[in-house]
């Protein structure tokens, strides 16, 4: 069997690991955890970068930092993850779903103002696949507006926009480190804030509301209850693990595009063919390959092709079920446009294996792929 995902590990994983329980420090925010913290601020210009136990979890924070409460409204696409709305509905908000991009299936900028209303409080795009949003153009709509921007870059660590890292636009931008994800930790996350007026609160709200990291840089003799927060910190094992991955993040990035590189070389003539449609990658922007997905000509049909590929022992998935045809999606938000893209594109995508170490099984992947479509 060939999966479809199989997590990666640098060499050095179980080394940090065993350092960190030595040092007698598992909890959050000790070496392993400052360090890859310091290791996200000089990638990402980030003014401050938090560590936390999940990208969930950073966008929780980034909710309750964006003052988020009933009644008010949060515009993102509707083809993300469930936890791109979450956040915002725990603490009472409406998403309000606009439809994405044909290209690259990113949040489509040019319908974002007609979902802006009285109630519009942030906008959340995600940078789908590790292709960057249109970024420019979504500051510019909320600085018209006075809105703030949190980043769902989940997939796009390591992704550039007109030459600056994904995730440094925004006020805010949340990152994962899940095991699906290119620099993994098996679960884990990090909240990156660009704008300082949220630092001294994002670190009380990490630590359950108080004010813990001044007491322990020594700015208060003991520390207190002084906010809304929940726990929010990785274990040291987590960040340990992490460590490891970020020093050869350059590496894997170049692995990861040279596999991403060869399918689309392999599949152009397919696409001339009209038998998929390869992804887009728009002039501006550096993408980490995240994934590598096509789009087939309808539902039967990927349904039949992910069942072939079954067959022959690959393992291919398709992605969202998006949040506004969802049971909850449904109940709780509320669409803007007639979400056609979204609608169409999510039955037709298929996403095929992309791991390190599929580099001697790739080219089973791409001959299965041609043949079951040209059958």
């Amino acid at each position: 069997m060939i999966p479809f995902n199989k997590p990666y590990m640098t060499g050095k994983e179980l080394w940090y690991i065993a350092q960190a329980h030595a040092k007698g420090h598992l909890a959050g925010d000790g070496e392993f955890t400052r360090r890859c913290a310091r290791w996200l601020e000089s990638r990402t210009g980030a003014r401050r970068g938090l560590m936390t136990h999940s990208c969930t979890g950073a966008l929780e924070m980034a909710a309750i930092l964006a003052e988020i409460g009933p009644g008010d409204e949060v515009i993102m696409p509707s083809y993300t993850f469930v936890s791109t709305a979450n956040a915002f509905v725990l603490r009472g908000a409406t998403p309000v779903f606009v439809d994405i991009r044909p290209d690259t299936l990113n949040i489509d900028e040019t319908k974002i103002e007609a979902a802006i209303t009285p109630r519009t409080k942030a906008i959340v795009p995600v940078h789908y696949a590790g292709v960057s949003c249109e970024m420019d153009t979504i500051m510019a709509i909320a600085h018209r507006h006075n809105l703030l921007v949190i980043e769902d870059a989940a997939q796009a660590l390591m992704s550039n926009y007109n030459g600056r890292p994904v995730g440094s636009q925004g006020h805010m931008a949340a990152l994962s480190f899940h095991e699906t994800k290119n620099i993994i930790s098996g679960e884990g996350g990090a909240l990156l804030i660009n704008d300082s007026r949220f630092i001294e609160r994002a670190e009380i709200i990490r630590e359950k509301g108080t004010n813990r990291s001044k007491f322990l840089r020594g700015q208060v003799d003991k520390y207190t209850w002084t906010d809304l927060g929940s726990s929010y910190l990785p274990s040291e094992l987590i960040s340990a693990f992490l460590l490891a991955q970020t020093e050869e993040a350059d590496s894997i990035t170049q692995r990861r595009l040279a596999l991403w590189d060869t399918y689309h070389r392999f599949f152009e003539q397919a696409e001339r063919d009209g038998l998929l449609r390869r992804p887009v990658i728009p002039v501006g922007c550096a993408h980490n390959a995240h994934m590598y997905y096509v789009l087939l000509r309808d539902l039967e049909q990927r349904t039949d092709f992910i069942a072939a590929m079954r067959e022959q022992g690959i393992g291919c998935v398709f992605h969202y079920v998006p949040l506004h045809s969802s049971p909850y999606g449904a109940r709780v938000g509320r669409s803007v446009g007639d979400m056609s893209v979204t609608n169409t594109l999510n039955e037709r995508l298929v996403r095929l294996p992309m791991w390190l170490g599929l580099e001697e099984h790739q080219s089973s992947v791409i001959q299965a792929t041609l043949s079951v479509l040209q059958a």
